[in-house]
């Protein structure tokens, strides 16, 4: 049997591994101080909601990427401290993050995240890699059919140009 044989967890990470591994960590590292800051400039109780919900989806990915790259001997990224709760009303009304830009924001992190899931999934070559940002990608994905549902609802969502069948026209 060869090196690439048997119980994944006993196979080499490639490097392409190592680096999505490494760059997802870091990313979910900004994501997670990010999104709690986000939580202290939300007003909408349902986007502060989905916020905490993508501070713990974050949090459980780093576990899981943290684990792996500790046991292959890679060195973790920098991560920022927790940033402190703060009260809406003590921030300055100009100083103030809307909410429909947090959702946006939200949004464009979920997306972003799909990609590079996917393109760390076609990758890897390791079974327990693929499955694990597999399984990322599904939790990811629903919670942006979530964020997608919110911004229909208070009205944030801003739709590129729709294409609107015209009866008559051939």
């Amino acid at each position: 049997m060869g090196i690439l044989s048997g119980n994944p967890k006993e196979e080499p990470l490639h490097y392409g591994e190592v680096f999505d591994l490494w760059a997802s960590l870091l990313a979910g590292n900004g994501m997670i101080a990010g999104y709690q800051t986000m939580i202290n400039h939300a007003g909408d109780d349902d986007l502060k909601k989905l916020l905490a919900e993508a501070v713990e989806l974050c949090q459980q990915e780093k576990k899981q990427v943290e684990e792996i790259l500790k046991e292959n001997g890679v060195g973790l990224p920098p991560a920022a401290p927790e940033p402190p709760q703060a009260c809406l009303e003590d921030i300055p009304v100009g100083a103030r993050t809307p909410d429909p830009a947090i959702a946006a924001t939200l949004s464009v992190d979920i997306a972003a995240g799909l990609v590079a899931f996917s393109q760390a999934m076609g990758k890897s070559i390791r079974e327990d890699v693929a499955m694990m940002y597999g399984q990322f990608h599904l939790q990811k994905a629903a919670l942006g059919l979530k964020v997608l549902r919110l911004n229909k609802e208070k009205g944030w969502l801003v739709p590129p140009p729709l294409h609107l069948n015209k009866s008559g026209d051939c």
